[in-house]
């Protein structure tokens, strides 16, 4: 029993150090405080609170049962009834009010969204065509650049070998001008 004794008691836990009370003067400095609190231990999971859901109103009952006014003859209590019915009313009116009005913003938003689109990709087709016709120009100058460059290679080689032959040709050239013309003996 002393064993069992002993293995219950448990090791004393280490003390604590003792923090320094901080009162925020502002927010930032809240914001700081649960900023390094959530960072002393991170291995501790952090609670994310869900998106609040948007408040709705109850629906209108099925059958009212005691229809009643702020007229006359009506007990007191029932004003108070009465006040509460149209008050609740009234906010179920102006809530469905205010959703048709959210969805028709929702809806011109949507609208002006795809007529940027569209814009944007009109203007991005336009850019892009003249991209393309100006990379077709430099190539088709590429092109004449070099057929020209060859041209002038082949004229130039072509030059040159009639050249050499053409010194004797106008050698012969020269004698047949100095030679009368009405001769066509040869």
């Amino acid at each position: 029993m002393a064993s069992s004794a002993a293995s219950s008691v448990r090791p004393p836990r280490p003390k604590k150090e003792p923090q320094a009370l901080i009162i925020p003067k502002n927010a930032a400095e809240e914001q700081k405080l649960k900023l390094e609190r959530l960072m002393k231990n991170p291995d501790k999971a952090v609670p994310i609170p869900e998106k609040m859901s948007e408040w709705a109103p109850r629906p209108p009952p099925e059958f009212v049962r005691d229809v009643m006014g702020s007229s006359a003859g009506a007990g007191s209590g029932e004003f108070h009834v009465y006040r509460h019915l149209r008050r609740r009313e009234y906010q179920r009116q102006d809530y469905m009010d205010a959703m048709a009005e959210k969805q028709k913003l929702e809806a011109e938003f949507q609208k002006r969204l795809e007529r940027n689109k569209i814009a944007a990709e009109e203007q991005t087709a336009k850019r892009r065509k003249k991209r393309q016709k100006l990379k077709e120009k430099k190539l088709l100058a590429k092109k004449m650049k070099l057929e020209q460059k060859k041209q002038s290679e082949a004229s130039s080689e072509t030059q040159e070998q009639p050249s050499s032959g053409s010194e004797e040709a106008s050698g012969t050239e020269d004698e047949e001008e100095d030679a009368p013309s009405f001769i066509t003996g040869r």
